[in-house]
């Protein structure tokens, strides 16, 4: 990027009354990748590239013109681990460039020595999430780590600044996020993907118990994929049945949409009327909360005046 706006796409909606007619839609989860290579480096964490960093990558000026036509109004940007590894600089940038319209989320070495030095460094640059990947398609199962006591400086620090820490992680971690949460009672902690939990057996949906457990816990907050959408239509699922038990555990007050854009394939517009079909039977508020609602309490950077009256 050069630090002028890109000639193509606005940085806003041009017409924004027409726009918010329609329910406000705020993303917690699309991914940015750079064409330029020389100044944003690939390092992907552990070694691995992610196959859609590779095949699909879109940039900072893409992923504005997608969310133009989707009608998406804001977004937290997350940090690409498989592409990036710890480097943070092209989400730090994309936010540095709209404030108005971008926060972002950052990784880094929770185990490091300096970790907490990084954590304050990012945050010092307007990111405001922190973000651990222990588990995905380049990471075979769970990584270990996730509540090694080495890491409790970099969880002080993020609790101490408010940082909300999302965790991608699978159901062989759910010890140590348990002992996490024992320790972080207040600090928001953001499930990614509904922790990959299956859905095939259909209701009372046995096999997402411990996810469902986790809702005794306030702070933590779910987050609603095209992953976890495609999973409750697999088998005997189907959204409304589980995505009404997920209501009934966490409220919609702690579920929050995000595309997963472009890691999961089709065009944002796409894959936001996807989740929007899958969510049909919810009541208004409910979806409020889901798309944009408790993306403003999660990220404050993404409300506006709208959501600071809604949320008072």
């Amino acid at each position: 990027m050069t630090g002028r706006e890109p000639a193509g796409p606005a940085p806003f909606p041009m017409d924004q009354d027409s726009f918010f007619m329609k329910r406000k839609v705020v993303d917690i989860h699309p991914h940015i990748i750079s064409p330029d290579i020389v100044r944003y480096p690939r390092a992907p964490l552990f070694g691995k590239p992610s196959a859609w960093s590779l095949e699909r990558p879109a940039s900072l000026e893409r992923l504005i013109a997608e969310m133009d036509v989707a009608g998406v109004a804001k977004a937290a940007i997350v940090h690409a681990s498989t592409c990036y590894g710890y480097d943070n600089r092209y989400v730090a940038d994309a936010v540095a460039q709209y404030p108005r319209r971008f926060t972002g989320v950052f990784s880094v070495d929770m185990q490091a020595a300096d970790a907490p030095a990084r954590i304050r460094y990012w945050a010092g640059r307007k990111l405001t999430g922190l973000r651990l990947f222990t588990a995905g398609s380049t990471i075979e199962g769970q990584a270990p780590g996730l509540g090694d006591p080495a890491s409790f400086p970099a969880w002080d620090c993020a609790a101490e600044l408010g940082l909300p820490v999302c965790v991608q992680m699978r159901m062989a971690g759910i010890a140590q996020l348990r002992g996490l949460l024992a320790r972080y009672p207040r600090l928001p902690i953001v499930i990614d993907h509904f922790l990959a939990m299956p859905q095939g057996d259909g209701p009372p949906y046995d096999s997402a118990r411990e996810l469902f457990a986790l809702a005794g816990h306030d702070n933590v907050h779910l987050k609603l994929t095209p992953a976890v959408v495609a999973r409750a239509r697999q088998g005997g699922a189907d959204p409304e049945s589980f995505f009404r038990l997920a209501f009934s555990a966490f409220g919609a007050q702690r579920v929050a949409w995000g595309s997963n854009f472009p890691a999961s394939a089709g065009s944002l517009a796409q894959i936001l009327a996807d989740s929007e079909a899958a969510l049909a039977w919810a009541r208004s508020e409910e979806l409020d909360w889901v798309f944009h609602r408790t993306a403003g309490q999660l990220y404050p950077a993404l409300r506006d005046d709208y959501d600071r009256k809604e949320l008072a």
